[in-house]
């Protein structure tokens, strides 16, 4: 066939979104340097930021890695080093700081909440009009502007759940013989897994979205005209679309977390020794190089595996138990065994074969195994570490753990202990330094050697309390013991020995610790205020469907079918999406006893900003002509209160112009609140 000539192409374009989104990215980026200072949370977050441009090591127990990895994507961009002090806020950005690169990737995921919820709303099959609406709410939210305009998470959080919830709806509204509609669905999934990755607050809009697809799934297994094979192939998609892909993606975000950042940072001392020692720096300068399996003869130090947040080594000094409590129980007053919060040279221990005398490594060295009977001397006062039938002095249901004094008091010395690898892959694992967790079973009274957690009295200088329980009524996670620092020790005498003790020794070993065991150990005069007239309108919008739905379940119930099964089924899924979405969202934050801010209810106030216009449109079109020009002058009124609204607290907003005292005050429309001001 001849080419046609000319090629013409018509394109089809809604400038209502187009408008909507030229003023979100109008709203959201002017003058975005502006305060050239930080403000609120971007002293908390900025912090992490430095630390990935150092790529140094940090743990943010608040949340998962991905919303950190984004700003800090920003600042990449700009070029920032990491080199700025986040120390206070208000402090002055310097000239070297790109202040509009820092809050870019927040402003921009602001901004495309906007025509992404004009989008949304037609996809939950309501008119252009009602999308209009809930865009000019979403556009003059002052709370989300100020939380779009700087470095913190909420936006992109919002961001993540609204494009979650679009791409599932316009999933399921595409034709099913379409198979290019899975590509909706897979970006749902996506979606879903970043909005969890930047704040665990996601998995709330991730359940609701399971539970809107468990029910239409349910729908389509029961539709007698799908063929079995599609229905089995349908289930499959969705459960690796929503389920696989969202977990799979979040183990992903710790991935390139970890990636990054592989150097020592300030947070070390809360992850195990092997995760300590796959950093650069810190514990890997001490370890590195130390021999990787422990022998007769080694020296070293146990570390409990038990001593989280706060390490602890086992531990003991020239002191001993006091011959009574001060509840009258008597003990051995043998020499003190503890567990020591800090490092010091009389945390390491020699490992003795009990056979033998020395207190060297033979050569070859004669590896430990699974099972193996060891003595454990101390090294700096060469006490046996011993345990017996007494005691112990904060713990009186387990035995004391001391270093043996013969007082030649008929108390024997009891200081065999078997090693047990917990982690073994064989049952002849050679025990290997900071890899391997052991227990160490007392072998007269197959008590285990543990952490009991208990701080001393004075007497034990606050130490912690180390005991020997029955295994079976220990808790497992209290009874490991990992070999931190190890040498082969070479001295015999005592005085050679202890000089050998404070000093350091290496030899290369190559030694890793793979990304899963990392995985399994993780997991200015600015304020933020909403518009007070669109929070009003949006929670009686919320009250409004509630009512409503009540009235229609209670006359359908009674077999009045108050609307036709389309339309009823339209305001089903609002409530499910909308009112679902504002439940999960808003409800766990009562239950939660911390402080909590505007912004917490900010991804549930904007379930509200879909509902109200849809429900007003559907109000719209089931009332009489009067009704509906009177609604109609209610909805003018309404809308242009919330620009009004916005207009009267946009200097609280943008931080522009500046206002006085005076003015600041007469911008409280209730006693109750309160506007902090700085004066000059």
């Amino acid at each position: 066939m001849m080419l046609q000539l000319p090629l013409v192409m018509t394109v089809q374009m809604d400038l209502v979104l187009l408008l909507v989104s030229v003023l979100a990215f109008w709203t959201r980026l002017s003058q975005l340097s502006y305060p050239n200072a930080v403000v609120f949370d971007e002293v908390y977050y900025g912090q992490f930021v430095s630390l990935y441009m150092k790529r140094v090591f940090f743990i943010d127990d608040s949340g998962p890695p991905l919303g950190h990895m984004i700003l800090a994507l920003g600042a990449y961009l700009g070029g920032f080093d990491g080199n700025f002090v986040w120390n206070r806020i208000g402090a002055e950005y310097p000239s070297s700081v790109n202040v509009w690169s820092l809050r870019l990737l927040p402003a921009l995921c602001g901004a495309l909440c906007v025509p992404l919820v004009y989008l949304l709303t037609l996809e939950l099959k309501f008119s252009h009009l009602s999308a209009l609406g809930a865009a000019l709410l979403l556009l003059l939210e002052n709370s989300l502007i100020v939380q779009s305009r700087f470095m913190l998470l909420e936006s992109v959080l919002i961001f993540f759940v609204l494009l979650a919830v679009f791409s599932y709806l316009r999933f399921h509204n595409a034709p099913s013989c379409s198979w290019f509609r899975y590509g909706w669905l897979l970006l749902s999934g996506a979606s879903c897994a970043a909005a969890i990755g930047v704040k665990y607050m996601g998995v709330f809009s991730h359940l609701l979205l399971l539970g809107v697809a468990s029910l239409h799934t349910w729908t389509m297994i029961g539709d007698r005209t799908v063929s079995h094979l599609n229905v089995c192939l349908q289930c499959v998609c969705r459960v690796v679309c929503l389920l696989v892909v969202p977990v799979l993606l979040y183990v992903f975000w710790f991935y390139i977390h970890l990636s990054i950042l592989n150097r020592s940072g300030p947070h070390d001392q809360l992850m195990s020794s092997a995760f300590q020692a796959s950093l650069q720096g810190g514990l890997s300068r001490i370890t590195q190089g130390q021999p990787l399996e422990v022998a007769y003869g080694s020296q070293v130090t146990l570390r409990s595996s038990a001593s989280q947040p706060i390490p602890c080594w086992l531990h003991s000094h020239k002191a001993n138990y006091p011959i009574r409590y001060e509840n009258g129980r008597g003990s051995s007053h043998q020499q003190q065994v503890t567990c020591y919060p800090f490092k010091d040279v009389n945390n390491w221990w020699i490992i003795k074969d009990p056979s033998r005398q020395e207190l060297v490594v033979s050569s070859p060295p004669r590896p430990i195994r699974h099972g193996d009977v060891i003595q454990l001397v101390h090294g700096m006062t060469s006490r046996f570490l011993n345990s017996h039938d007494v005691a112990a002095p904060m713990s009186p249901h387990a035995q004391e753990i001391s270093g043996y004094i013969d007082f030649n008091v008929s108390m024997p010395a009891q200081n065999l202990w078997r090693v047990e690898v917990s982690n073994r892959d064989s049952e002849s694992e050679v025990w290997k330094t900071i890899l391997s967790e052991v227990r160490l079973v007392h072998v007269n009274t197959s008590a285990v050697l543990k952490l009991s957690g208990v701080s001393l009295p004075d007497w034990g200088f606050r130490q912690l309390e180390v005991v020997a329980e029955k295994l079976f009524k220990a808790h497992s996670s209290s009874l490991g013991w990992t070999v931190e620092e190890h040498r082969y020790g070479t001295s015999e005498e005592q005085k050679e020995r202890e000089a050998e003790l404070h000093s350091p020794t290496h030899i290369d070993v190559d030694r890793k610790i793979s990304f899963w065991a990392k995985f399994l150990e993780l997991q200015a005069q600015i304020h933020l205020i909403g518009n007070p007239v669109s929070w009003g309108v949006a929670n009686l919008c919320l009250m409004a469907y509630q009512l409503l739905a009540a009235v229609y379940l209670l006359r359908r119930r009674r077999g009045f079918k108050d609307l036709p099964d389309g339309v009823w089924s339209q305001f089903v899924c609002l409530g499910c999406v909308c009112v679902g979405g504002w439940l999960v969202n808003f409800v766990p934050f009562l239950l939660m006893e911390k402080t909590l801010f505007l912004y917490h209810y900010l991804p549930a106030q904007c379930y509200l900003y879909l509902l109200s216009p849809a429900l007003l449109e559907h109000a719209h079109t089931h009332l009489s002509a009067t009704h509906r020009r009177a609604l109609c002058m209610c909805l003018s009124a309404g809308l242009l209160s919330v620009f009004l609204s916005y207009r009267n607290f946009c200097p609280l907003t943008y931080g522009s112009p500046e206002l006085s005292a005076n003015q600041l005050q007469a911008l409280k429309w209730r006693d109750t609140w309160d506007i902090l001001y700085r004066r000059h």
